[in-house]
């Protein structure tokens, strides 16, 4: 089910018969056709374990299911959209930052401490971000939403990338993440205390990246 992209903070999708897809409460801005929206009360594909996940992080984002035919245009904040096509690998993406994606897609939820170890749970203390993670596995497309627009970062195990967790906004691939130290200029013009720490993503994949320090 792509997305279309109306502007950069407006995406359209087509909802078919015997097909559905998510979306953050709140997000329908307008739809044409015959088009339902239901409260989601199951943690989509991921089930009650998925949901029971972000309850305890206190990470639950509400959505709704969304079926029918017609189109739905979708859009939440102002805030700037990314359109992400998986083709069978797996999206990690803060479950705020979601505004709607393929029913078809896999949805679970990861514990960060399994990547990092003990720094996995320290990023989710410093910087904000949970220390639970949603995750969406499969074939299909995923709209994200950010502030300043986003860029798409390569990361190969020759070439890591380090990123302000900040504006951090997801990943996928085979992609190993760790939070560490970075002192320097930032810190001496006085900064905001988070700019101490970078993420770092290590391995095989993509980052993508917002143009900007602020929370959603």
């Amino acid at each position: 089910m792509p997305f279309r992209e109306i502007n950069s903070k407006m995406v359209e999708a087509t909802v078919s018969p015997g097909q559905k897809m998510f979306s953050q409460r709140g997000a329908m801005l307008a739809y044409k056709g015959e088009v339902s929206f239901t409260p989601n009360i199951q943690g989509g594909q991921g089930g009650f374990m998925s949901m029971i996940g972000r309850r305890v992080a206190n990470e639950a984002t509400p959505l709704m299911t969304v079926e029918g035919s017609g189109t739905v245009m979708f859009g939440h904040g102002g805030h700037h959209i990314q359109v992400i096509n998986l083709q069978g690998d797996t999206l990690y993406v803060e479950a705020d930052r979601l505004l709607a994606f393929d029913g078809s897609l896999q949805q679970g939820t990861m514990f960060m401490g399994s990547q990092g170890g003990v720094m996995g749970m320290v990023r989710g203390q410093v910087t904000g971000q949970g220390l639970f993670t949603t995750t969406l596995k499969g074939h299909g497309a995923v709209a994200v939403m950010a502030h300043g627009g986003v860029i798409e970062l390569p990361i190969t195990p020759q070439r890591p990338v380090h990123v302000d967790p900040q504006a951090y906004v997801a990943h996928h691939g085979d992609v190993r993440n760790k939070l560490s130290t970075a002192l320097g200029w930032r810190d001496m013009v006085g900064r905001g205390s988070g700019e101490a720490f970078q993420l770092e993503l290590s391995g095989n994949g993509s980052v993508y990246v917002q143009a900007s320090e602020e929370k959603l």
